[in-house]
């Protein structure tokens, strides 16, 4: 039934609609939707059902009703704020205000519980301390409002609350305007004329949403689709952008951008077709769902032959709204070849499901992370109290990108794989802590051929994260007693002494092996350069590797077959474990001294017998031995900065692209593909590369200045060891 309501919509929108050119290029497909694509398109909506991507009658009526409400106390609040500036009458009556919304809500691909990003525009006699002050105090007197917060020194500066049981995300904007009409329309460049920064942040996510809705040919197949790759991208683990993955708004544009190369195909078409031109998308080509707008504003935009840093970014989303940004800034090289291989991977799902081998719920099961690699870095941040727990834990998992940036600089770490999932830790092992929360990063080592045994450091590497994040958090005065970071070396064998058996399980293949194994990462291959450690065993280490960490090239795929990748494996020795061995961890006593002491390694259980580890990999957390990184950490420091000095007198000169080899499935998936629509895929990326080595790549802002010093208001970051031995 809704199948033949989708035909009669589309079939009414191509009548009365007359084709019209959207993006920067011609469309790849004009082609209508066929019987067989409504079919797939109602299996689609089935299969996603079960997980509350929809949203009853009963619970939008209630987010419209807490809307109104919202902006009825805003209109209030503004005529009260004139009043108390005596202004005159005929002025605070008139002088409006509006309540806004952005992202998924106003996109309409809201799920069941999500919140609702909102945005309070005022006239020009409003200021934003009155917005922190007085609207504040008048939200705590409201019936139904609970779990009220400012958040003032954000970058987007904002109030969180919940409003009958909607969850509320409130930003503020000043226009210059006397009066704010109802029908106010914010596409209009003109009104960020004399804003400052934080009003046009403010402003930016509802100019971006109203844009990106006013660039899809089909709105009704865009948010299906939308809401079908939104719902794929957080079960396959790759929806952050905190994390260095995606966020919403990226999403919207990538489904946006082929929304407007097949204007006219439904969702399941839409589907299959984003796998494709993202799968083989020559990354980092921006993603551009328009033209970028000169202005007379002069904002900063991103722009790579202006701009040295924006030529670095690895995977461009540019937003369609004036001062043009890219929404991706936080994507490493490892998270974009983690998408990368999950976009082919999608594609190959996709491929058999439009050919009756497969259905939709294969596409939305979920990777078994803990499967995938043979080396874990474990993150633990622990508190005393409940309450400062969730400011504890959302400051560290912001930082988190800056652990997986220094882990992917050193030269023998090939990826650093992030969970975006966070799990409860075990009280146990932290018996001064009510409060413990875990996150987990799979590791894999480069391969060094003709080397028995490779020593590897990671005590710079996981110092230096530390020290960001206890240095931000005694900078805004958050830093508490018991407030602890622990990082562990594990093995996959080693997991279940952190996790229940069931996220450990392997899952049964859901697509044939051999189509799952060719969409792999070259992390599961080896290659006479470059290839993974998965054969290598560990051993402890007695001496530390001095030599500084240098920067590492670009994951590249390798070309090997499947057959050659067996074989290669099958000539590699494997060391068996004898017994699931359970990771060491040593603490020494700690040296008393005034003030807080916070250790970052973890914690040793009383009841636990520390022995030596056959065949595994003993990591020494070796509290109090700050030679150790104090002997590494003044060159690196000299070094970093160095390197951020030559930056910013642009001494580093862009070097020749290195382009990647397409693996075999990028090519077994391709080769149906017709030579006109190659030809117009190819089109779609005009915009030149701007592809750089890693090792001249600008430095990331969120990244520790290292030669800056670590708090000193009586706290004690006490050094760390990590070291480590892998042998064949």
């Amino acid at each position: 039934m809704l199948a033949l309501g989708m035909k009669e919509t589309c079939g009414h929108y191509l009548v009365k609609h007359p084709q019209r050119h959207y993006g920067i290029t011609s469309p790849i497909s004009l082609e209508p939707p066929r019987e067989i694509d409504y079919m797939h398109t109602q299996k689609l909506i089935d299969a996603m059902k079960p997980f509350g991507v929809f949203e009853d009658e009963e619970e939008l009526n209630c987010r419209l009703n807490v809307l109104c409400k919202l902006n009825t106390l805003v209109k209030e609040w503004i005529a009260e704020v004139g009043k108390n500036k005596n202004l005159p009458s005929s002025v605070f009556s008139s002088s409006g205000g509006k309540i806004l919304t952005f992202g998924s809500y106003r996109l309409g691909v809201h799920t069941k519980g999500a919140d609702i990003d909102a945005l309070c525009v005022a006239p020009r006699h409003v200021e934003r301390s009155d917005f922190f002050l007085s609207f504040f105090e008048k939200l705590k007197l409201q019936k139904g409002i609970r779990n009220l917060r400012a958040v003032e020194d954000a970058y987007v500066p904002v109030i969180k609350f919940e409003f009958d049981g909607i969850e509320i995300d409130l930003v503020f904007a000043r226009l210059t305007l006397a009066t704010i009409s109802d029908n106010l329309d914010l596409r209009d460049d003109s009104c960020l004329r004399s804003l400052d920064i934080r009003c046009i942040r403010s402003l930016n996510g509802c100019r971006v949403t109203d844009e990106i809705l006013h660039l899809v040919p089909n709105k009704e197949n865009f948010r299906l689709t939308l809401r079908a790759i939104k719902l794929w991208a957080k079960r396959r683990g790759i929806y952050s952008n905190m994390l260095g993955f995606l966020g919403g708004v990226s999403w919207a544009m990538l489904v946006a951008r082929t929304c407007q190369l097949y204007p006219n195909a439904l969702a399941s078409t839409l589907v299959h077709k984003f796998f494709l031109i993202f799968s083989k998308w020559e990354w980092p080509n921006p993603v551009l769902l328009k033209q970028p707008e000169e202005s007379s504003l002069n904002l900063p935009v991103w722009d790579p032959r202006v701009n040295p840093a924006d030529r670095y970014h690895l995977m461009p989303i540019i937003t369609p709204a004036y001062p043009q940004q890219n929404s991706t800034y936080n994507v490493s090289s490892s998270t974009r070849a983690i998408m990368v291989e999950e976009f082919k991977y999608g594609l190959v799902v996709a491929d058999e499901i439009l050919q009756g081998k497969s259905d939709w719920p294969k596409l939305l099961e979920p990777p078994n992370f803990f499967q995938k690699y043979k080396h874990y870095i474990v993150l633990t941040a622990s508190s005393p109290t409940k309450g400062l727990h969730l400011e504890w834990v959302g400051l560290v998992e912001s930082k988190i990108r800056v652990l997986v940036g220094n882990l992917e600089r050193n030269e023998l770490i090939t990826i650093a794989h992030v969970n975006p999932q966070s799990f409860p830790g075990n009280r146990e092992q932290h018996e001064e802590s009510d409060c413990v929360s875990m996150w987990f990063l799979g590791i894999t080592f480069k391969k060094v051929e003709n080397t028995e045994s490779l020593k590897i450091d990671l005590t710079y590497d996981i110092q230096s994260f530390t020290d960001t994040v206890y240095r931000q958090a005694n900078n805004i005065n958050l830093l508490k007693e018991g407030m602890k970071i622990e990082a562990t070396h594990v093995k996959k064998k080693q997991l279940h002494y952190y996790l229940p058996a069931d996220f450990l399980q392997k899952r049964k293949k859901s697509v044939p092996d051999a189509a799952q194994r060719t969409c792999r990462l070259v992390l599961k291959r080896t290659s006479v350069d470059d290839g993974s450690m998965g054969s290598y065993g560990c051993a402890d280490v007695a001496t530390q590797c001095t030599a500084v960490p240098s920067f590492s090239g670009v994951a590249r795929f390798c070309s090997s077959s499947f057959s050659d990748e067996t074989e290669r494996h099958a000539g590699l020795p494997r060391i068996m474990p004898a017994s699931r061995e359970k990771p060491i961890k040593i603490i020494p006593p700690l040296v008393p001294v005034q003030g807080l002491c916070i250790p970052v390694g973890p914690r040793l259980d009383s009841s636990l017998v520390v022995a030596p580890l056959p065949n595994a990999c003993s990591v020494s957390m070796a509290l109090g031995q700050n030679a150790t990184a104090s002997s590494v950490a003044p060159v690196l420091a000299h070094s970093q900065q160095q390197q951020q000095d030559g930056l910013a007198s642009g001494i580093i000169k862009n070097s020749p692209a290195h382009k990647r080899g397409h693996s075999p499935a990028s090519e077994e998936c391709f080769k149906r593909l017709k030579d006109v629509e190659k030809h117009c895929l190819e089109e779609a990326m005009p915009v030149p590369t701007f592809t750089t080595l890693r090792s001249q790549r600008l430095s990331s802002k969120e990244l520790p200045d290292s030669s800056s010093p670590i708090p000193a208001s009586g706290i004690r970051v006490v050094k760390n060891s990590i070291r480590l031995t892998l042998n064949r």
